[in-house]
């Protein structure tokens, strides 16, 4: 097992040294068109291998896209349909991540802040605490340095009574709730959690089903963390020993009523699913009045959220206010990373949204005059396509609806993709967001696949209904890096274009 560990640090340092060398050559000799596809013996032969693999497919008779190109010196080595419009999917994060880290840098901190109107007085006391959220993916109840940390500051400060109330502010981000194009029985699982500035654990509670002791009688039915955010009706019956398992859970989407029903069997294993939640700044609030109580800070008040309608309406504004205590978040070079690793939807859309919020006056047309209602969400989506086209990325037909790709109205093509990978090397983020791709047969979402290439396949993993993709780089035999994209659409009925994928990304590693 060492011998093997060995072996695959060595090839995984490889393709670092190569990927330098390449990146350094890729910037002195520019990309060659679309148009130009390397007639090269070994190449042509590399084209004719993939269009076997794609003819003798399962999957043949779905859309496919693949662009592949040298980081050496720029060469496009196969290109089909690499100029067509397809739904990334997750592909969607590397746009995401590659704008954010280049522009915002890889150092870039959220802070989320405690505000009150006046210093605490002399009895410790202050009237509302503002629980005030500027994006921060990782805010966490738990973790020593995140929410609790804020707690015990405000205690350290003096703070010893609430006298008002503590409100949730998620008023930094502007825009719609949810994703453009998101479906809506996306929204109540964790990977469709709402995108607050002032989010919490992820924005998702577990929700564990398990049989009861008597048949007859209700499952067992558990939410962790189980701070009675979620209001439950438990429908259920544990039933006979042999009887099928039929058990439904729903969310109401404009509220936190949750109700599950049906019938779990006597000996049924348990499991478990993840939700998420409505208005995550107000859970927020409550979490930290649990965590001042449990510090021995009264709290005379309730838990209160409010967006920015409402704080426009109440005329708080951050700057006049006086900020009692702070934490910072982890950095934007590790959020990328587990933006991509674990292709997380709410990392991803907080992402787009800071580089919405923070770079809004590069956004084109940014003249508040004129965009007094485009959202962050929206700047976002066109400070990237800026960012694509000042890397030479035509931009003219691509679409973009979010920054984590569970929306359907995304569109971007095989060349984009690759191209992208090209330029992202040219930048100071360009080891990071390499380190943040998930490893064939090593870590994040490709783990397990691919795993005789391990640490020759760096690439983001994407899927939807009848949409799969994979977009990264590959170290091939002879030491080359290749930038490629892999995109399928309508892949419809029992084939599996995943494994076309992965043989096309094998091919690329043994060229």
């Amino acid at each position: 097992m060492v011998f093997c560990a060995i072996i695959v640090s060595a090839v995984f340092f490889v393709f670092h040294s190569r990927f330098a060398s390449a990146r350094n050559a890729a910037i002195e000799d520019p990309p060659a068109s679309a148009s130009t596809v390397s007639q090269a013996p070994a190449d042509l032969d590399l084209s004719r291998e993939i269009d076997r693999i794609i003819a003798e497919s399962d999957a043949a008779k779905a859309r496919w896209g693949v662009f592949v190109v040298s980081m050496s010196d720029g060469r496009v080595l196969y290109s089909h349909d690499g100029e067509t419009l397809f739904t990334p999917a997750s592909n969607m994060k590397i746009f995401t991540t590659a704008a954010a880290l280049d522009l915002l840098g890889a150092d870039y901190r959220w802070r989320t802040s405690a505000y009150a109107d006046a210093q605490i007085d002399g009895r410790g006391d202050v009237n509302n605490l503002v629980l005030y959220g500027r994006g921060a993916p990782d805010l966490d109840s738990k973790e020593k340095g995140s929410l609790p940390a804020l707690a015990d500051q405000l205690y350290q400060r003096g703070l010893r009574h609430v006298r008002g109330n503590i409100i949730g502010d998620a008023s930094y981000f502007r825009g719609d709730l949810y994703g453009s194009g998101w479906q809506w029985n996306d929204l109540q699982w964790y990977f469709g959690a709402e995108p607050s500035a002032l989010s919490i654990d992820e924005n998702t509670v577990e929700v564990t089903i398990a049989p009861a002791t008597k048949v007859g009688s209700a499952a067992d039915v558990m939410i962790t963390p189980n701070d009675n955010y979620l209001r439950l009706t438990n429908n259920t019956k544990t039933g006979d020993r042999d009887a099928p398992t039929s058990v439904g859970i729903i969310r109401d989407l404009s509220g936190n009523d949750l109700r599950v029903w049906g019938e779990f069997p006597a000996r049924g294993r348990a499991f478990s699913a993840f939700l998420s939640i409505h208005d995550p700044a107000l859970r927020a609030a409550t979490l930290l009045k649990h965590a001042l109580i449990a510090r021995g800070i009264q709290v005379e008040g309730e838990p209160q959220s409010r967006d920015a309608r409402q704080a426009e309406n109440e005329k708080f504004d951050p700057q006049k206010a006086i900020e009692l205590a702070y934490v910072e978040s982890k950095t934007l070079g590790n959020a990328g990373r587990k933006t991509n690793k674990e292709s997380n939807n709410l990392y991803a859309e907080l992402i787009l949204r800071t580089l919405g919020k923070e770079r809004a006056a590069y956004a084109p047309d940014s003249d508040p005059r004129k965009n007094r209602t485009r959202g962050d969400d929206q700047s976002g989506a066109a400070i990237l396509k800026m960012w694509l086209h000042r890397q030479g990325i035509s931009t003219n037909s691509l679409a973009v609806h979010d920054g984590s790709g569970l929306s359907r109205l995304n569109l971007v093509t095989p060349e984009s993709a690759a191209r992208l990978l090209v330029a992202i090397s040219k930048t100071g983020a360009s080891a990071v967001f390499r380190d943040s791709l998930p490893i064939a047969g090593r870590d994040g979402t490709l783990s397990g696949r691919m795993t005789p290439e391990a640490g020759r396949v760096l690439a983001k993993t994407g899927t939807l209904t009848y949409a799969h993709s994979l977009s990264g780089y590959a170290l091939t035999k002879s030491g080359e890096v290749l930038a490629f994209s892999i995109l399928c659409n309508d892949a419809a009925g029992p084939s599996h274009p995943t494994r076309t994928i992965d043989a096309i990304a094998k091919l690329l590693a043994a060229y």
